[in-house]
């Protein structure tokens, strides 16, 4: 049997186990609208999907994902509760020199279900546990929720704390950004001559003396930008302490039941986490009900930062620990917001994931 012929076959046993699960198939055109991602994701996108032109219905893109399909299939046309599975190609544009797969199967399972999110994060994770168990690999969960949450604490003005939440799933960019907020490093001088400038002739006057507008912002863009770099600019750092806190969570790395109880002290002197806290207690008792070890089950509080940034609780991923060379085997979370904004303010809480056959065929011929 050939490589791809081998795949495929992997891939149809993990589609036939699914099904057999309770989930209804679905399909998703290859071609997805580039509009939806691009609102979603901005420009970043471009860089990871392959785009095209069509003369009728502009921009498109290569199917880079099943989950928004499925999630505007489900807000138009689907009934709660309702469980999906799906098969087939995706495309992910890598950097140059990069070994990685530019297209590959992918098998998922996705769960709609508002009567108990935490049973269905669950579900979710031992389904993929049980498909997953002859491959020995390592799980790891985390909880993208617990890390908003913490954001949500800082005492630091509103936009700055949009800021963080909207780069939390870009490690780096985030870093940068308290580093900034915490006086951490020196601003950039650039934008300290820009700000004194701002603050001696005002935003429309500097403004008016950059002279021609280049690029596709307009001057009223331009201006919203000057003064809020000024408001950021005034507002006063956040303290050592806190930031000092939100690096303890980022950096925890522990059973679940330890880093629930670490999270429990942090919430002593941060209220504020405590409502993510019992989501996470809920879903502790789920897994334990599902037949999960979740005294030995890994959390780590930054897992699932570098994936699609729809993830916004519950993430969890399966790794083969003796071929670090190969991404994830499986990965996936819980991104009620999806279905918020997809919905256009409709919403119902859901939960999934996708699992590579493509790794896992290459798992099982190590093991063969």
């Amino acid at each position: 049997m050939s490589d791809k012929l081998a795949v495929r076959a992997e891939a149809e046993r993990l589609f036939a186990f699914f099904k057999a699960g309770g989930a209804e198939p679905v399909d998703a055109d290859l071609l997805q609208p580039a509009g939806t991602l691009l609102d979603l994701y901005g420009e970043d996108i471009r860089a990871r999907a392959y785009v095209t032109q069509d003369p009728d219905v502009g921009e498109m893109m290569l199917r880079p994902d099943f989950t928004v399909p499925v999630v505007q299939t489900h807000m138009r046309e689907g009934g709660e509760p309702a469980r999906y599975t799906y098969m087939g190609e995706v495309f992910r544009k890598q950097q140059s020199g990069s070994d990685r797969a530019r297209e590959y199967l992918q098998v998922g399972y996705e769960v709609f279900d508002r009567e108990n999110p935490e049973a269905a994060d669950a579900e979710v994770f031992a389904l993929f546990a049980e498909a997953l168990s002859p491959l020995g690999l390592r799980a790891a969960t985390g909880d993208i929720g617990v890390l908003k949450a913490a954001v949500g604490c800082l005492s630091t003005t509103g936009r700055r704390k949009a800021a963080l939440m909207r780069h939390i799933w870009r490690p780096r960019r985030f870093r940068g950004l308290l580093d900034r907020f915490t006086g951490r490093v020196a601003t950039d001088p650039l934008r300290l001559a820009t700000l004194a400038m701002v603050s001696q002739d005002g935003a429309e006057a500097v403004l008016e003396r950059a002279g021609p507008r280049i690029g596709q912002r307009s001057a009223g863009d331009v201006l919203r930008r000057l003064n809020a770099l000024a408001e950021d600019a005034a507002a006063p750092a956040i303290g050592r302490a806190e930031a000092e806190v939100l690096d303890t969570i980022l950096s925890l790395r522990e059973t679940l039941p330890n880093a629930r109880n670490q999270l429990r002290d942090i919430a002593v002197d941060l209220p504020g986490l405590t409502p993510a806290l019992e989501r996470m207690e809920r879903r502790m008792e789920a897994l334990a009900q599902a037949g999960v070890d979740v005294a030995g089950l890994p959390f780590e509080a930054s897992f699932g930062r570098t994936t699609m940034e729809y993830y916004d609780g519950f993430v969890f991923g399966f790794l083969a620990e003796a071929r670090p060379d190969l991404p994830p085997v499986a990965t996936g979370g819980r991104y009620d917001a999806l279905t918020r904004v997809l919905g256009r303010g409709a919403e119902i809480p859901a939960v999934g994931g996708v699992i590579r056959p493509g790794l896992v065929q290459i798992l099982r011929e190590g093991l063969a």
